[in-house]
């Protein structure tokens, strides 16, 4: 692509020295991707000076936008006073009130560095409270690079298999997968295996295969079988914590699990990320449990700094905050979704708060198998038709589109400006 030279000779740098040029897989696109140079409020700049309206924005890691203001003074204020101590500190304590202040399930919080660290201790937690061994969790839902959720359904029900080489099939074999949206695939499994069950876990809205919002009523479901069955209920709300509303997605439906994992949008930009719950269940971590957990970087100054910046912000101005990212997400679905049904195109916009996905196919998307017979070829050129527009959604059609504060109304318009020139060029 002749818009992204300097991109183009940087990735064939880096393809020497860092395996397929990138240091997480979801960054690559083809034929390559590009290098940022810096990012400020919605957009990104490239090195070839280009500019996009970013839609990606971290795959949800900001609300505000980039290099929002207030997030970086009060972070270059504390890089005055070191960066990590590994000593408690004050700011730990403030924040876990503000988080135990805001989520309906926390009692108690425990400090982290990424969300796939939160969810892993999370899990741990479980099995360590209950006693049992196995997990469900739903085909399409990410959970982080751990060995216990990179498993899918194998070709038997009762068999699930390892999604990346180097997990054993014995792991493999502790995790229950199924389809997301399916209530008699969760009833059955539980009358078959619920004494063995430790926990359900589910991120709320699915953002990992797009945007898959719950059935009405599922959340309620998994909540009410995990309880008769003893199981606890583990909300991944690494994408959806402090997104959807200031309590998450448990705030936003109405239903309240026994552990959260939370991150992205916590950390302002900021590796942080927190395990949150019932207070009998959190002080089976160590050092008053038996459940390990440890971090060197856990709790450190910087990302605390920043996360209690991010939640006051949203604290104090949540109502306003929220209603604006809503309204936007709305208008350029809406206005996506009638673009689509006016040219007839083979497509489905699918909306959360403020996460959307386009989905390339003609059916609702409802579940993973849903999105998978979504056309990812016309995707792909759709992802290029937009950057040539000067937009950036996420590279996969697997991967949610993000609404920030820094968005603005002429970037709606010039969004949906680049999206239909880039629909009319499939």
């Amino acid at each position: 692509m002749a818009k992204l030279l300097r991109s183009r000779d940087l990735f064939e740098r880096a393809s020497k020295i860092i395996p397929g040029g990138v240091n997480s897989p979801v960054r690559m696109f083809k034929p390559h991707p590009f290098f940022t140079e810096k990012a400020q409020g919605s957009q990104l700049h490239d090195v070839d000076g280009n500019r996009y309206i970013d839609y990606c924005m971290a795959y949800g890691a900001l609300i505000f936008g980039h290099s929002y203001r207030p997030i970086l003074d009060a972070v270059k204020k504390q890089l005055e006073d070191g960066t990590v101590y590994g000593t408690p500190i004050e700011a730990e304590v403030e924040l876990a009130e503000i988080i135990t202040d805001s989520l309906p399930c926390a009692e108690m919080v425990r400090l982290a560095n990424s969300g796939a660290e939160a969810t892993m201790h999370a899990i741990r937690l479980a099995r360590g409270y209950t006693g049992r061994p196995k997990l469900v969790k739903f085909d399409g839902c990410y959970h982080g690079a751990h060995d216990s959720v990179l498993v899918k359904a194998g070709s038997a029900a009762a068999i699930s298999v390892p999604t990346s080489l180097g997990i054993p099939q014995e792991t493999a074999k502790n995790t229950i997968v199924l389809p997301f949206n399916n209530v008699d695939a969760l009833h059955q499994t539980f009358e078959d295996q619920g004494d063995e069950i430790a926990a359900v876990i589910v991120e709320p809205v699915i953002g990992n295969m797009g945007v898959i919002p719950p059935s009405e009523g599922y959340l309620t479901e998994l909540r009410r079988t995990s309880n008769k069955h003893g199981s606890l209920l583990i909300f991944d709300e690494v994408i959806t914590g402090y997104r959807l509303a200031l309590g998450g997605a448990q705030e936003y439906y109405g239903v309240k699990p026994d552990i959260a994992s939370l991150g992205k949008v916590l950390g302002g930009g900021f590796p942080i990320s927190a395990v949150a719950g019932n207070k009998k269940i959190m002080e089976n971590f160590s050092p008053t449990g038996g459940v390990y957990e440890a971090g060197t970087f856990s709790g450190n100054p910087v990302s605390v700094t920043a996360a209690i910046k991010v939640l006051t912000e949203l604290r104090d101005h949540g109502s306003r905050i929220y209603g604006k990212l809503q309204e936007y997400t709305d208008e350029l679905a809406e206005n996506l979704s009638d673009f689509i049904a006016s040219r007839k195109i083979e497509a489905q916009v699918n909306h959360v708060a403020s996460m959307f996905t386009v989905f390339f196919t003609s059916e609702p998307v409802v579940n993973s198998e849903k999105a998978l017979s979504s056309d990812r070829s016309k995707y792909s050129k759709f992802h290029q038709g937009l950057m040539m527009h000067g937009v950036y959604f996420p590279p996969s059609q697997f991967e949610t589109c993000f609404v920030t504060t820094a968005h603005t109304e002429d970037d709606m318009h010039h969004t949906l400006d680049a999206a239909f020139s880039a629909m009319k060029e499939l």
